[in-house]
């Protein structure tokens, strides 16, 4: 096959990415973007991070990690090279050969997709674009939105893509708390807007991660991100549903998951939860199901999936009752009921899209008391649907505490936890995650949700 003929320019920034001379501005140094700049940084690329919230710059600044998933030891090691400089002003973007964009994708309250933090960000980068750069955008979005929204607004100061500077997607694969694929360890899909834009994103993340995936297009790459995030939400609606099946036939579902994949072939395990949590799976869906509707599309299965998942909290609140019930004979209301775990998932600090806090409201609504204890998350931070909820601070998981409630649940399965205790000492334990057999912690006063 002939190799492409490039531009001048594009082979100038091909062969800066392979000397690793090009310096890489990182925009978003959240559970994306802050590994993404220690993966570069790795490689040997200058990297300029960038965000809006100036307190993340001065921990950086101090060689201090905000994330539990990144050690502090990593960034005292990238501050230290002289290579890496964390910034809130966004006038450095002219000095970046390469701008990577990695900002939040939420739904608005009508659940329709809310690119402001895009649309925000692509008017900064258009504020300071010059004539050699390569963008990649890879906040999860829908098909189309790099090319029809944020390449107008690069465009409207007069560049061209394709001509002038180079535009591409890549979706942002990272599993917070997963130590077996790291930022490098995970395959890399780029699609760009044109040839040279795809083969440049192609050369950049080639030099820090194990293996590119090209794909044809933007559209495409977009499509690829949305595809892997709606099969697992189908999945995992699946096994929920499943739960209350098997539940009300005195079936443990976790016994039949567990059996189930011993096949070595023809399934793959999913497991249930009391709700989904994290800004991907709970999110993503309806991204491809509001843009469906433009092609007059009715996206039936996704949709679903998602009204089961929307409904466990309420499935769990219920079980938390009725278990309540038959102890006390008086149910939720008084009832002293601890959280146990208000991240989205195990071992993690991050709360965003955490079930728990639905979990939180709905108890409180039926009248219970509620305190929690995660020890990853000593403070419960601000969040745009729960903000009374904030400030709150995790109650230490003692003797007397656990004796004093009425019920535990856990909502998130941190191995940083005594289940021992748990099970020995509260009078009540409802259990959504498996995590006390998984600990080896069943007992008659644990309840299975």
């Amino acid at each position: 096959m002939t190799s492409p003929t490039l531009s001048p320019a594009c082979e100038r920034l091909r062969d800066r990415f392979a000397d690793r001379s090009a310096i890489v501005a990182v925009i978003g140094l959240g559970y994306v973007g802050l590994p993404l700049v220690i993966a570069l940084h790795g490689a040997g690329f200058r990297t300029i991070g960038l965000d809006i919230d100036e307190t993340k710059v001065a921990m950086l600044e101090a060689g201090k990690s905000y994330l539990n998933t990144v050690p502090a030891t990593s960034i005292v090691e990238i501050s230290g090279t002289g290579r890496f400089t964390p910034s809130a002003d966004f006038a450095r973007l002219a000095e970046a050969d390469a701008v990577l964009i990695a900002v939040p994708t939420p739904l608005d309250r009508h659940r329709e997709p809310d690119l402001g933090y895009v649309v925000g960000t692509a008017e900064r980068v258009a504020a300071r674009l010059r004539a050699g750069q390569l963008i990649v955008l890879e906040s999860t979005t829908y098909p189309g939105t790099t090319r029809d929204v944020v390449k107008p607004i690069l465009e409207a100061g007069g560049l061209s893509s394709g001509r002038d500077f180079w535009l591409a997607y890549s979706p942002e694969r990272e599993d917070p708390g997963n130590v077996d694929f790291t930022t490098s360890r995970i395959p890399k899909v780029v699609g760009g807007d044109g040839q040279e834009a795809t083969l440049l994103a192609e050369a950049l993340y080639a030099q820090f991660v194990e293996h590119t995936v090209v794909v044809s297009s933007a559209e495409t790459a977009e499509a690829v991100k949305l595809t892997e995030n709606i099969f697992r939400a189908v999945n995992i609606a699946l096994v929920n549903e499943l739960k209350l099946v098997y539940g009300a036939m005195g079936i443990d579902v976790w016994e039949v998951i567990q059996a189930a994949k011993s096949k070595p072939f023809g399934y793959m395990p999913f497991y249930p939860g009391p709700g989904l949590g994290g800004h991907c799976i709970p999110i993503d869906p309806f991204y491809l199901t509001w843009k469906a509707r433009e092609f007059d599309i009715a996206t039936r299965f996704i949709e679903l999936a998602g009204e089961i998942n929307r409904a466990m909290p309420r499935h769990v609140v219920d079980a938390v009752a009725a278990a309540l019930d038959a102890r006390t004979g008086r149910g939720l209301r008084g009832a002293k009921i601890i959280i146990l775990g208000v991240a989205y998932k195990k071992n993690v600090d991050d709360t965003r899209e955490s079930p728990a806090f639905a979990l939180w409201e709905l108890l409180r609504a039926r009248g219970a008391e509620i305190s929690y204890h995660d020890p990853l998350v000593p403070v419960v931070p601000k969040t745009r649907e729960h903000g009374d909820l904030a400030g709150i601070e995790s109650t230490a998981l003692t003797e007397a505490v656990l004796a004093s409630c009425d019920a535990v649940l856990i909502a998130a399965d941190h191995d940083a936890v005594d289940y021992a205790l748990v099970r020995d000492v509260a009078p009540l334990v409802i259990d959504t995650r498996n995590a006390m057999a998984a600990h080896g912690c069943a007992g008659p006063n644990v309840v299975k949700a």
